[in-house]
């Protein structure tokens, strides 16, 4: 017997049963539905899918990847910067300094991030900077403030028993912060990091409006050329999917990796606090 719910019966274990099937022969029946309107609408014919089995075409659609990737990472970096320098602002003692953060961070995650774009775009294109920056620029604004509500979030919700006896031990407010807080705060968020790397990747499609180099651009080429736009936005979306698959098995090991147990070494607190550089009484 379960704790939580009895073991179905001879009636209920039938009754799941002819569930289950109908369920499976519902699904089925509609995906079937599907395919017999694609192949009435002549979404399913060769020269729709030909493209994307040919060569030049698939080294294209492996440059875009490239490009994308590489917007992304910038995006994510930059991002990650800004959402340390201001989830630690709205941490400050200093009054304007949490005024500040604060208003910059609720500002940036509250402007949706296409007319953040346009806005940078338009001026961008008035000062003939790169087309990619206008991207770059409006994910770290966008993605960095809800990184800092992140960091804010996990910096306070290290125990504060670690914290006061940081504190007990002489230290300041900054190296509480980075030996003690932000180390463990990491720990936490990790899940949280992951998720938002995943959401900037996929924001990189809205490079699309200014033409900037990346998937959905090559993705537009491809059907007005091919007039083939179901074909090229299932193979788009099939692309970002097992992108966004491989980041997140990678949060999974990173993760498994900062969270394992280990044998911890007893430390001379004491020592640390005299001998360790910008620990000492005076830190």
């Amino acid at each position: 017997m379960s704790v939580l719910y009895d073991i179905p019966g001879p009636r209920a274990r039938r009754r799941n049963r002819i569930i289950a099937i109908a369920t499976v022969v519902g699904i089925v029946a509609v995906v079937a539905l599907v395919l017999r309107q694609l192949q009435v609408g002549g979404q399913l014919t060769g020269e729709k899918w030909e493209v994307f089995v040919t060569p030049r075409y698939l080294e294209m659609l492996a440059v875009a990847t490239l490009a994308t990737l590489g917007t992304a990472a910038l995006a994510i970096v930059f991002a990650l910067v800004v959402g340390v320098v201001f989830g630690v602002a709205k941490l400050s003692d200093h009054r304007p300094v949490r005024m500040f953060a604060w208003t910059f961070v609720e500002f940036f995650r509250a402007v949706p991030l296409l007319i953040l774009i346009y806005f940078i775009w338009y001026f961008a294109y008035e000062t003939r900077i790169d087309i990619i920056a206008p991207l770059v620029i409006g994910l770290v604004l966008y993605n960095g403030s809800v990184l800092a509500e992140v960091f804010r979030a996990g910096i306070n919700a290290v125990p504060k028993g670690q914290v006061e006896a940081a504190y007990a031990l002489g230290l300041r407010k900054t190296a509480v912060m980075r030996i003690v807080q932000l180390p463990q705060a990491i720990k936490i968020m990790t899940p949280a990091l992951i998720s938002q790397c995943i959401v900037a990747l996929k924001d990189t499609s809205l490079g699309y409006i200014m033409l900037a180099p990346g998937l959905t651009k090559t993705g537009r080429d491809l059907w007005r050329t091919f007039d083939n736009r179901l074909a090229t936005a299932l193979v788009l979306a099939a692309i970002y999917i097992i992108l966004n698959l491989i980041i997140a098995r990678i949060g999974v090991y990173v993760q498994r990796r900062l969270t394992e147990s280990k044998t911890v070494k007893p430390v001379d607190l004491e020592s640390v606090r005299m001998g360790a550089p910008g620990l000492g009484p005076n830190a």
